[in-house]
């Protein structure tokens, strides 16, 4: 991959990374640079469905349907991000099922804005968070990768789902978008209007702490499987589970009204954490360990391999 190519895609995630561009410094070069290329091939295709000037909905299959094509090599790539991602692609191993299943995910994001059950929107998060985490563990290639990719799998949808957390306000102003699952809402006595009007009523923060708990126990699935890992990978990976995870803390601190109060960590916040996160890292070099002493996700369940457990269950 050529200099000039990577740069634009390091100027992508360094401008809207916000929490992920932190971890990623502390990736060893070979898998930083790859690291910036998926992250600018990311956002690209998110910005087609995201941004504030939206298309007609045709024109924007149109050209997520064209930047598939280029993603995949059928078409000569026309920008720096297709050009550095094709030549990733190639060098990786990157499997075309995971660039497509991502894309469709992009796709499903024109049509759909509500999610009935949790099991409809882990089948989104299966593109535009599982797939992710199946790229990033190609350009990693850990000797032990089919033991990493469940474990890796479970931490790319906690990732998502803290940000789904964070975000309802800013999803429902800026989207129209409501990610929390309508059964669970329902469960806990909200509605889809409490978020549309903003209101955060103890069943809305009812609905966040069940939706909260259900991330957690991702989280340490997740973390369950950092030590498979390449050595020099884990500790910026373990980083970003620290700091993904941080927006609980802050989600917990405003009591749970995210559809009117910011839960966004602050540059101060996200670097006294990578440093306390090392100084654990240092005593032991134990992922799991360091985890949980100093992330905001308690260690007070089983790690679990089994992602439809009920919102009861996990309110418990």
């Amino acid at each position: 991959m050529l200099d000039e190519t990577i740069t634009t895609s390091k100027e992508i995630h360094k401008r809207t990374g916000k929490t992920f561009y932190y971890a990623t410094r502390l990736l060893p070069e070979r898998i930083r640079r790859a690291t910036y290329v998926l992250y600018g091939f990311f956002r690209v295709a998110d910005e087609v469905v995201d941004q504030a000037d939206a298309l007609p909905a045709e024109e924007q299959h149109e050209r997520l349907e064209d930047f598939r094509a280029k993603a995949l090599g059928d078409r000569e790539a026309d920008d720096d991000v297709l050009t550095a991602f094709q030549s990733l692609r190639a060098q990786s191993d990157i499997a075309d099922d995971d660039v497509n299943t991502f894309i469709d995910a992009m796709q499903q994001d024109i049509e759909k804005d509500r999610y009935r059950t949790y099991e409809e929107l882990e089948g989104y998060m299966r593109g535009s968070a599982v797939a992710v985490g199946n790229m990033m563990l190609d350009v990693m290639d850990p000797e032990q990768k089919d033991h990493a990719r469940p474990h890796a799998a479970a931490l790319a949808e906690a990732f998502q789902l803290s940000n789904f957390l964070r975000d309802v306000g800013e999803d429902i102003t800026e989207y129209d978008r409501i990610y929390l699952p309508q059964e669970t809402l329902e469960q806990f006595g909200a509605s889809e209007d409490d978020i549309v009007e903003k209101r955060a009523t103890e069943g809305f923060k009812a609905a966040m702490r069940a939706e909260m708990a259900r991330t957690e126990r991702l989280y340490r699935d997740g973390v369950a499987g950092i030590r498979y890992l390449p050595d020099d990978c884990q500790f910026a990976v373990l980083c970003s589970a620290v700091l993904y995870a941080e927006h609980h803390r802050q989600i917990r601190a405003i009591d749970y009204d995210t559809l009117s109060r910011d839960a966004n960590l602050g540059r101060t916040r996200k670097l006294y954490l990578i440093a306390r996160t090392w100084w654990h890292w240092r005593q032991h070099r134990d992922p799991e360990a360091t985890f949980y002493a100093v992330s905001a996700v308690p260690e007070d369940a089983p790690a679990t391999e089994h992602h439809h457990e009920t919102v009861t269950d996990n309110v418990a």
